[in-house]
């Protein structure tokens, strides 16, 4: 055997040594990783009960929509549009168009009223972008109001040409940016006024920013502003009654008590009052990190008007108008369920009809159901919008869908 025969073959031997070893470490680390991650899963899903889809879904079939969604009679339900992904608020326009809120993308959409199709780029137009995660919208006479999470802005909309014009003019400048609730829902009420709510920046904190977890009203120039509610932790949808003008609102309450605590709630807000966050929660429990030496502040506190599930997590509140639907669902509240994450089964992920004049434990019914199903989850009911023609609009961040949903009385769901 010649001299370099010889080196070839150890370096050879080497090599494969070497790569044998490089092997078995890479096995070892990945069998290291996947045992750390499956014992942080466990420590995490059993020890802070957290359950949350993890990945999005795409928007569900016909037949998937058909056969797992549970409609009340008269009821259907179909895609309006899709690939939307974390869609949130929706705002009909007077002509049955859509404006709609993506937030993480930074932009305001049009959706137009074109026939249903799964492809969303079709019927699809930009109005603003480069927002700084846009959430609430409004009218206002000829204007849109856009809620960022720092600011409210708005622009002139023209809904017969279907396009914006002028410059986009900023009214509120000093609203808290970000924190852990970054959304800002806006309203005007019946009387027009300007109304925003803000949420907390944490879980559970004293805030330094008197504006957090509170509803502030303004004028529709965005001057004389003032704080209308407090003790509010995430009040994303509200609403006005119809008949009363009663301010009903929404409220997510705190995580990390355990799967039945604390209560989500129902709020009749009223000017000046305060409502618990974060010294007390549901019919005014002390908070056990905040409240054990406020018992003024919960004593003071104004409880909830209806309690609903722990970590349900509602979104929108919705009163219908429209006299095709059926008389006694005008009477109720339609409130969406974006459905729980801190909690070791999974609750929410469906609409609700609340009758808020019920005193009785009857008040609430389903109306939507089917999102989840044995945990399997396919959308997170977000807003849900009335056009003036009747029609009801779902939106979904998890599979980034829009849904249309119909009423026809003789029409089997």
């Amino acid at each position: 055997m010649n001299h370099w025969s010889y080196h070839s073959k150890q370096i050879t031997k080497n090599m494969r040594c070497f790569e044998n070893k490089m092997t078995t470490v890479l096995i070892n680390r990945f069998f290291r990783f996947f045992a750390l991650t499956a014992l942080l899963w466990l420590i995490v899903t059993y020890g802070f009960g957290i359950n949350i889809p993890l990945l999005t879904k795409t928007t569900p079939s016909p037949n998937t929509l058909k056969t797992t969604l549970k409609l009340p009679q008269g009821f259907t339900i179909q895609v309006f549009a899709s690939n939307l992904p974390g869609i949130r608020t929706l705002l009909p326009t007077p002509t049955g168009d859509l404006i709609a809120t993506l937030p993480k993308k930074g932009q305001v959409i049009l959706l137009k009223k074109t026939p249903t199709n799964r492809k969303a780029s079709q019927q699809t137009t930009i109005l603003l972008s480069g927002l700084n995660l846009p959430s609430g919208l409004a009218f206002y006479k000829n204007w849109l109001y856009i809620a960022e999470s720092h600011a409210i802005g708005r622009i002139h909309y023209d809904p017969i040409k279907q396009h914006i014009s002028g410059d986009y003019q900023t009214i509120i400048s000093n609203l808290p940016n970000g924190g852990n609730h970054w959304t800002r829902t806006i309203k005007f009420s019946p009387d027009g006024q300007l109304f925003i709510a803000v949420g907390s920046r944490c879980n559970v904190c004293e805030e330094s920013n008197h504006f957090r977890a509170t509803l502030l009203k303004y004028r529709p120039d965005g001057s004389h502003g003032e704080i209308y509610a407090t003790g509010l932790r995430n009040t994303v949808g509200f609403a006005w009654e119809p008949n009363t003008r009663r301010l009903f609102g929404v409220d997510n309450g705190r995580d990390f008590l355990g799967d039945n605590t604390p209560p989500d709630e129902i709020n009749w807000i009223q000017k000046d009052h305060f409502y618990g966050w974060p010294y007390s929660y549901g019919n005014n429990h002390p908070d056990p990190q905040y409240g054990s030496d406020k018992s003024h502040e919960i004593t003071r506190a104004t409880p909830p008007y209806h309690l609903l599930s722990a970590h349900s997590a509602p979104l929108a509140l919705l009163f219908l108008k429209h006299p095709r639907f059926p008389a006694h669902l005008r009477k109720k509240a339609l409130i969406t369920l974006h459905g729980s994450w801190n909690r070791s089964t999974k609750i929410g992920y469906k609409i609700i009809a609340v009758d808020l004049n019920d005193s009785t434990s009857n008040r609430q019914h389903d109306f939507i159901t089917g999102f989840e199903t044995q945990g399997n989850v396919i959308g997170r009911p977000v807003d849900i919008a009335e056009d003036l023609q009747g029609n009801l609009f779902l939106s979904d961040d998890f599979s980034g869908t829009v849904y249309k949903i119909t009423y026809q009385p003789d029409q089997k769901p």
